[in-house]
């Protein structure tokens, strides 16, 4: 945990607002003693987490964000869909379907788990 930075979370609409919201919410809450090497990762990572939830899933949507000290950051998108994400291959020309392969290359660790009644919740860790 983080003596410095607080866990946050924060309800997203559930529109073409959603990402640029989560974007601003994870710069506003990351802690900025640990995390100011992993920032862009992270913006790039939740964008497509919450597009993700926004188009495939259903709402509420949330981000949470949390600092692990040293260790880095940890940032989760949940919906209340059960359906899981997979990754595709459309091709390169394919206008999406690279959001699961993109958090896979850049995170240090991944992961989807249920949640308690319906839904998920899709997370990455980076380490700082």
């Amino acid at each position: 945990m983080c003596d410095v930075t607080p866990p946050a979370e924060l309800r997203l609409p559930t529109d073409e607002r959603a990402p640029g919201a989560a974007r601003k919410f994870l710069m506003g809450a990351s802690c900025r003693t640990h995390h100011s090497r992993v920032l862009d990762e992270a913006e790039l990572l939740v964008s497509e987490l919450v597009t993700n939830a926004v188009v495939h899933g259903a709402p509420p949507i949330t981000v949470h964000v949390e600092c692990n000290g040293g260790a880095g950051l940890a940032v989760s998108v949940s919906d209340q869909s059960p359906d899981l994400p997979e990754p595709r291959d459309d091709g390169p020309y394919a206008e999406g379907g690279r959001g699961i392969h993109l958090v896979d290359l850049i995170s240090d660790r991944w992961g989807i788990e249920p949640r308690e009644g319906d839904g998920k919740q899709v997370w990455f860790r980076l380490h700082a």
